[in-house]
């Protein structure tokens, strides 16, 4: 089993069990690069430079600053954060219970998987899990990890829980910033039954094993053949498929329609219904 990113204690009212969260994602099969010397084939190491002498700049001068105004920096010691950090009492204390349709997806930050930590916890555990199940409910607690206090969402998952730590609003944008010029057209709504329609035609079940990063495929199949020494052509790029200018027909095309033909078969449709009516008429006069 990997080894565990935080240890401490799951709490609920007076309920209490050691867990252990490890990081649900990765990003260790990614394709990684490093700069590298292309003369001599070795690895660059970067260094800090001042950016007004252009020397170089010791580790022992190294420190950190905020910018208060343009160009000039506010000094801030490593003690002086430490009078800030958050005391870690290494315990998820549970606040809230809220219902999980109810929680932003934007504000969805890391994922974490939780287990008990030992044998001892393992039934308080299993007693937080299951009442959270049998509720429907994702729990809401405070974990301090690397010096920062974050809400983490609870819930449970299979036989452990998953804790999604939790951005806070003031990390958002307003989508009100972005979404504002957007016009409002009046559309038709024959043409939001045809979209809807399309949505229908490729319904189907969330299946993340469909996923493939292309991307990384193609880059791990270049990394081999160019440590095999073969050569690296660039492939001519495709012309993209001219779009079609009128949205009905490109709602119709998606669809496979043709909408000349569909306008032909309306007529003879409505010819057909029409005539015995016409020789109705007929009779009459």
């Amino acid at each position: 089993m990997p080894r565990a990113y935080w240890k401490g204690f799951l709490k609920l009212s007076l309920v209490t069990c050691p867990i252990a969260l490890y990081p649900a994602s990765t990003a260790a099969e990614k394709t990684h690069f490093h700069q590298i010397n292309k003369r001599t084939g070795n690895r660059l190491r970067q260094q800090m430079v001042d950016s007004e002498t252009g020397r170089v700049v010791n580790k022992e001068n190294k420190g950190r600053g905020y910018e208060v105004s343009k160009g000039r920096y506010v000094e801030i010691e490593e003690e002086e954060l430490e009078a800030v950090e958050v005391e870690s009492t290494h315990t998820i204390e549970i606040d809230d219970f809220v219902p999980q349709d109810e929680i932003d997806e934007r504000y969805l930050d890391r994922p974490y998987y939780i287990a008990p930590n030992g044998k001892s916890g393992a039934d308080a555990f299993a007693v937080i899990r299951d009442a959270m199940k049998r509720k429907g409910k994702v729990a809401l607690g405070r974990i301090v990890l690397t010096n920062r206090e974050h809400v983490m969402a609870l819930k449970p998952l299979g036989k452990g829980l998953l804790g999604t730590t939790l951005r806070y609003p003031y990390e958002l944008r307003d989508e009100a910033d972005y979404f504002r010029d957007i016009p409002s057209p009046r559309v038709s709504k024959e043409m939001v039954n045809l979209a809807a329609h399309i949505l229908d035609t490729k319904a189907a079940k969330f299946d993340p094993r469909k996923f493939k990063d292309k991307y990384e495929m193609a880059l791990k199949k270049l990394v081999r053949r160019k440590a095999a020494g073969k050569t690296i052509e660039v492939p001519d790029r495709e012309e993209a498929e001219e779009q079609p200018a009128d949205l009905m027909q490109a709602l119709k095309q998606s669809l496979g329609r043709r909408p000349t033909a569909r306008r032909a078969r309306g007529t003879s449709r409505r010819s057909a219904a029409q005539a015995p009516k016409r020789r109705a008429r007929r009779r009459a006069a």
